[in-house]
């Protein structure tokens, strides 16, 4: 169905209808990405602070046909925030929906406005001395909403899992603008389809999110982080079922590092301080949160050494205070800024099983090899499987210089990511970048199964148009 621009027209069919204030000319964050790849067209945005408002909005764009895309923080990574071409949408920000609602400390669980920066969901669980462990890089400015819509994962997958696991229940305003009150604190309940789950992943194709009941964990009394060189990333393998053996669940994050990421540091942001005087080739990230009286450094230095006679380690650094272990995690959390800095001609965010990780890296090399001269940047939460595989120019080149090269690039990473029965989006989501990879790699009857239920639910197409499905 064709839609419409929003227009002073649609505006003005509101007045009377919701505040004045919630309407504004979208300024230039609202049209931008972090990768610069689409720049969004001059749009209304829209500023509402209660789920009726949202209601009341969708309802009117749905009767006039006007496209809406929701605008959580701004971070995604794959363009589902913006709207490059089509008629002007409807811009819905939820950040005037800001308000912890809620918590429940007996009950570990928090409820919070879709609006609420990652980063204060964190600080009020903090508050009842209770931790929310989503945590990755632009949780300062990610919103739980957008971080629900794209379910994001992020460095404590390996032991709490990804958003979608961390969510019990929600409020959201469905395509024709009605609210589902499925605000719920149940851990079981067992009635039926769940629109939860459909809609957490659906980057706002399916309706708007408002609120959410999020999973609290009791904080680990003792937490500590290791640097550990391994040999290799079959090693890192070996170093992980090591620890799952002496540490079982008690292990927060296993994050793998390379060269490279040690070098763009050193090259785009030398006030970075590095752990060792000369980078290795492959390190793993350890973060341990231990119960009771157990001592996190002695139990890293045991994993340690028995790594160490297996011949899975050769050095190593166990953090000894909190300072050193914000030092540590500042290395993994600042790779991607340097990634940015440098410039990718291609990045993919992908997983495939634990055991493929040390043929997909050296394949992958020797393919892309063939294609060009390249600097490549592979890291990430290696602990479930999802790298972040960077392509990047030499030195003396921009990204620019390798434009033509892109689409084979992503098609030889993909095409291997495939082959090893793995995703080619393992936590960033489809949004508008993907849309193209989704209809290459994605099961016929899945694809089949998603356009049915994006025309049951959003029969005018309003949602989010243009992101995820081709439709």
């Amino acid at each position: 169905m064709t839609l419409n621009s929003a227009d002073t027209a649609f505006r003005d069919r509101l007045a009377g209808v919701l505040p004045d204030d919630i309407f504004r000319a979208a300024d230039a964050r609202y049209l931008e990405e972090p990768r610069g790849r689409y720049a969004g067209q001059q749009a209304l945005l829209a500023l509402p602070r209660t789920a009726q408002e949202v209601s009341t909005l969708i309802r009117h764009a749905q009767d006039a046909r006007v496209g809406v895309v929701p605008y959580g923080g701004g971070t995604g990574l794959v363009g589902g925030q913006v709207a490059p071409d089509g008629p002007a949408p409807l811009i819905l920000s939820l950040e005037r929906m800001n308000s912890v609602r809620d918590v429940y400390p007996d009950e570990n669980v928090l409820v919070a406005e879709a609006g609420v920066i990652l980063a204060d969901v964190q600080a009020a669980a903090e508050a009842v001395e209770r931790l929310f462990p989503l945590s990755l890089a632009a949780e300062g400015s990610a919103r739980i909403g957008g971080n629900l819509a794209t379910n994001a994962g992020g460095t404590g997958v390996l032991r709490y899992g990804n958003a979608r696991d961390l969510c019990l229940g929600l409020e959201a305003v469905l395509p024709d603008g009605q609210i589902w009150n499925g605000l719920t604190r149940l851990r079981k309940n067992n009635t039926g389809y769940d629109l939860r789950h459909l809609l957490i992943g659906a980057e706002g194709t399916l309706g708007v999110i408002t609120a959410a009941a999020l999973k609290l964990f009791p904080k680990p009394a003792r937490s500590g982080t290791a640097l550990m060189v391994v040999q290799s990333p079959r090693a890192a393998l070996d170093l992980l079922s090591l620890a799952k053996a002496q540490l079982g669940e008690m292990i927060s994050a296993f994050e793998l590092i390379h060269r490279q990421g040690f070098e763009f540091l050193t090259e785009t942001l030398p006030e970075v301080r590095h752990p060792f005087a000369t980078a290795p080739e492959w390190c793993i990230l350890i973060d341990v949160g231990l119960s009771g009286d157990l001592d996190p450094s002695e139990a890293l230095e045991t994993l340690f050494a028995a790594a160490h006679e297996a011949g899975l380690v050769d050095d190593g650094l166990i953090a000894q205070n909190e300072a050193q272990s914000v030092d540590f995690w500042n290395i993994r959390e600042m790779i991607p800024e340097a990634n940015r800095l440098i410039g990718s001609v291609s990045s993919h965010d992908i997983s495939v099983p634990l055991g493929a990780i040390p043929d997909f890296i050296r394949k992958a090399g020797e393919t892309l090899a063939r294609v060009g001269d390249f600097r490549i940047n592979c890291f990430g939460h290696v602990g479930d499987g999802n790298l972040h595989y960077n392509v990047f120019p030499v030195k003396g080149k921009s990204r620019l210089d390798y434009e033509p090269q892109r689409t084979a690039i992503k098609t030889a990473v993909h095409d291997l990511v495939q082959e090893m029965g793995g995703s080619f989006s393992a936590e960033h989501g489809i949004g508008r970048l993907k849309r193209g990879d989704l209809e290459t790699y994605g099961d016929v009857a899945k694809l089949s199964a998603m356009r049915a239920i994006k025309s049951a639910l959003d029969p005018a197409g309003i949602m989010n148009p243009g992101a995820v499905l081709n439709v």
